[in-house]
């Protein structure tokens, strides 16, 4: 299986569609159509990563974080990211990135730090603006199923935790063939009154091309009469942070040793407390002071992520904990998470989970 095969069944499940505009995801460097002899998983495809890869026989590393992600204008080896770059490449390792792609899935970062916590009734923090798309195609009533069959197998239809959704309603067509047409029934010059079915189906717009595609080649008309409308509707399965509710209130202390427990943590960083107990909880891996308004406003008692500044504490206003547990440790179960999808995926060849530290934090106690 070629590098490229192999990042088409891994885009089916994770999209690279739902990263963020200005991410650096996907193929950064590597040759496509090279066979895959091993995967490696990591949450940063460092110089000593590279290097775990070529001991292992792994000539695709796939990485939460991209190691390219601006201003990279030469490869002369002059600090980390050129290093490792260079090595993959002299070394033929393909390097392939996910992150956003994975923090805005609803199963991705943030389900993790919520698994972890055993938060319950999770929804989306900051739904990601939608790109739905709306087709209506009308179809001769006896090919109805058929077109409706290759419009799920192209990914059409998918609507949160259902797929195959779709609606149809009967009634009757008018056509008239003219000069140059070769219709699929009726006569040129006279009107053809046909028994059609109006089906109505939703998609993300990413998957227009494809979708299109599959109608037309199941249509069995020479001229396929569709409209595709723009969707306002709210995506709030797909987005940055989560929010959720722990199964008993907790009080606020008794509540930070409970989270540096699960993420055997030695140091966190905290806003004044609130005097209330903590039930609803917000989190964003990584980076996330941009969560913290959305997390006040889904009244969140407590609020996880990292790279909190000495500013963003005051947002708390009194209302909301927020907790700075740490950019790599609000991110720490990314790598098992993307290594159990890979595993399930793939059965061919090797698939590892880098072992090598990434983290450039450590801490003086």
């Amino acid at each position: 299986m070629t590098i490229s095969e192999v990042i088409s069944k891994i885009e089916t499940r994770i999209p690279l569609q739902q990263a963020e505009d200005f991410d650096n995801v996907g193929l950064l460097c590597g040759v496509p159509n090279r066979n895959v002899s091993g995967i490696l998983v990591c949450h940063d495809a460092l110089e000593n990563v590279v290097e775990e890869a070529i001991h292992k026989n792994c000539n695709l590393i796939v990485c939460f974080h991209p190691i390219i992600f601006s201003g990279l204008k030469s490869l002369t080896g002059k600090n980390y990211v050129e290093r490792a770059v260079l090595k993959a490449i002299e070394n033929k390792v393909a390097i392939y990135a996910i992150h956003t792609a994975w923090d805005n899935d609803f199963f991705g970062v943030n389900a993790g730090i919520c698994n972890q916590l055993g938060l319950k009734n999770l929804n989306i923090l900051q739904p990601k603006k939608n790109h739905l798309k709306q087709l209506t195609v009308f179809v001769p009533k006896d090919y109805s199923e058929q077109v409706k069959e290759a419009l799920f197998a192209a990914g059409a239809g998918n609507i949160g935790f259902y797929d195959e959704c779709s609606f149809t309603i009967n009634g009757k067509g008018t056509f008239r063939p003219i000069e140059g047409a070769n219709p699929f029934s009726g006569q040129q010059n006279i009107r053809e009154n046909a028994d059609e079915d109006m089906i109505s189906i939703i998609f993300e717009s990413f998957k227009q091309n494809q979708i299109i595609s599959a109608m037309k080649s199941a249509h069995p008309y020479e001229e396929v009469a569709h409209q595709i409308y723009s969707v306002d509707n709210a995506n709030h399965y797909s987005g940055l942070g989560m929010y959720g509710d722990l199964d008993e209130p907790m009080e606020e202390k008794d509540f930070l040793k409970f989270v540096k427990e699960k993420f055997s943590l030695e140091i966190i960083k905290h806003s004044d407390f609130t005097d209330k107990k903590i039930k609803r909880v917000g989190v964003l891996g990584g980076s996330g002071a941009s969560g913290i308004k959305s997390a006040l406003s889904q009244k969140c008692d407590a609020y996880l992520t990292g790279d909190i500044k000495y500013h963003d504490y005051f947002l708390a206003e009194s209302k909301m904990l927020i907790c700075d547990i740490g950019h790599y440790e609000s991110e720490q179960f990314v790598t098992q998470q993307l290594f159990e999808i890979l595993s399930q995926k793939f059965s061919t060849f090797a698939i590892s989970k880098s072992i090598e530290k990434t983290n450039p934090v450590n801490y003086f106690i």
